[in-house]
């Protein structure tokens, strides 16, 4: 028995994590004193205790007023959308601007077993989310002169697959300076009676990803923040990978982002339906916060103002745009982010060492979310999107509701149908088309290659 080890896990009641020290090999032995050394059992011990804490939501939400916005309608805007879009591709061509996308989910909802970034989406080419994704990157660097880094955060349960992926297919393109991949902590999980962490084996202790709030310390530990001060890296475009429309490096929400001279600022879509799940934007004692939507309720959700729009109307999309500034000063916070708690089913070894795959939840899970950098944020500011030019996730398998790899090609394929006939091509209803972003990268570009009067009878791929 190593006692180093077991005195550290009595002192905090976890000393059953080697109840199976002596029948494991030296391998496997060495492998869990190393998983033990990386836990903050003071940490866990805490935010145990902590579990049970309820913020008041309903206190917080009856405070607060909208956020300050950039909307659609830009009749009340501070600047102008030629405003915004001069300051951020002026920002653009000075090199200022990377990219964060995270991508540590499988798409295990999906039926899809691997990164969800490498599922087929494109309706016609069968292209990637990565490879999309890339190419608007490298699209967007050519317009503007400049290289752009792309810094991707993996989990442990895709960063191998993801590394080899890229490697597999030259990067799309991407230079090799400007990719880091970097992978996202993990926490334990604890048994929701006992606090005690669980085993998945007797050598493996049960984890899971710390959160898309774990990209701080990540980029810190990876060394990705000190690359982008090298660059001379000053704001941060952010996004998730399950979202082929995003409009990568959109120089109009960046010049709102710069103009407003704002830590951290986000896109948002005004919410059509009071229950739909979003993040809710709201300002409260001058600061901006995200109140999920399992956490509002129905009668504040449904709240309306006096012309009918919803009181609350700011649905969160997780793309956003950061200082580096705010990414270093919170990074190296004491304080850092706070943990979430989420009741959940982990399979673990009970202490006969065999498995248990719980029916209903038996753990509890800790993650940070990166929105929770609102409250710290300097002239934090929400700028409205059309969800049509910006906003299609890919969450559910066939037969959901929405969200599901039908609807969001669907919505791929009108937006490039509304660019090529805004450019004066006509379009046959029962033609699925597909714009590859090296070859128009919006509507603009669209216009200046497609002749007018060009007719699409059948499926096409424009690249």
């Amino acid at each position: 028995m190593n006692e180093q080890l077991l005195h550290t896990l009595t002192e905090h009641n976890q000393q059953h994590l080697l109840r199976f020290w002596d029948s494991l090999d030296a391998t496997q032995r060495a492998s869990l004193a190393a998983q033990i050394g990386q836990i903050d059992f003071g940490l866990i011990a805490r935010l145990f205790r902590a579990r049970g804490d309820q913020t008041n939501f309903r206190d917080l939400v009856e405070r607060s007023q909208p956020p300050p916005a950039f909307r659609l309608d830009t009749a009340q805007n501070r600047f102008t959308p030629q405003q915004a879009q001069e300051r951020g591709t002026a920002a653009l061509r000075a090199g200022q601007i990377g990219v964060i996308l995270v991508a540590g989910g499988q798409g295990t909802r999906l039926g899809f077993d691997h990164p969800k970034g490498m599922f087929l989406i494109g309706p016609v080419s069968g292209r990637t989310l990565f490879q999309i994704h890339v190419e608007k990157m490298l699209a967007a660097a050519r317009r503007y002169g400049v290289r752009i880094p792309l810094y991707l955060m993996t989990s442990p349960a895709t960063h191998d697959e993801t590394l080899a992926f890229f490697a597999q297919h030259g990067r799309f393109g991407l230079p090799a300076d400007d990719l880091q991949v970097f992978c996202q902590g993990t926490m334990p999980a604890v048994d929701e009676q006992t606090g005690q962490v669980l085993l998945e084996r007797p050598d493996r202790i049960a984890t899971s990803p710390d959160g898309h709030g774990g990209m701080l310390a990540a980029l810190r530990r990876s060394g990705a923040l000190e690359d982008m001060r090298r660059r001379g890296i000053e704001h941060l475009f952010y996004f998730q990978v399950d979202n082929p429309l995003v409009d990568i490096c959109s120089p109009e929400f960046l010049g709102y982002h710069l103009l407003s001279e704002s830590e951290m600022s986000s896109q948002v879509v005004a919410k059509r339906d009071p229950l739909d799940r979003l993040g809710n934007v709201i300002q409260v004692d001058g600061r901006l916060m995200v109140v999920e939507y399992s956490d509002l309720s129905d009668d504040l959700a449904g709240r309306r103002n006096a012309d009918g729009s919803l009181w609350i109307w700011a649905g969160s999309i997780a793309v956003h745009a950061f200082s580096v500034a705010i990414l270093e000063r919170m990074a190296g916070s004491s304080a850092g982010l706070p943990f979430h708690f989420a009741r959940k089913k982990v399979a673990h070894v009970d202490e006969r060492g065999n498995r248990v795959e719980p029916k209903e939840p038996n753990a509890i899970k800790f993650e940070r979310f990166i929105f929770d950098l609102m409250p710290a944020a300097a002239n934090a500011i929400v700028v409205e999107i059309d969800p049509a030019e910006g906003f299609a996730p890919l969450k559910n398998a066939p037969g959901a509701a929405a969200d599901t790899c039908a609807a969001v090609q669907a919505q791929m394929i009108a937006q490039h149908r509304r660019w090529l006939e805004a450019a004066g091509a006509a379009v046959a209803e029962s033609a699925p088309v597909e714009i590859c972003p090296l070859w128009a990268l919006d509507a603009a570009e669209t216009a200046a290659k497609i002749a007018p009067g060009t007719r699409v009878e059948k499926a096409r791929f424009f690249a």
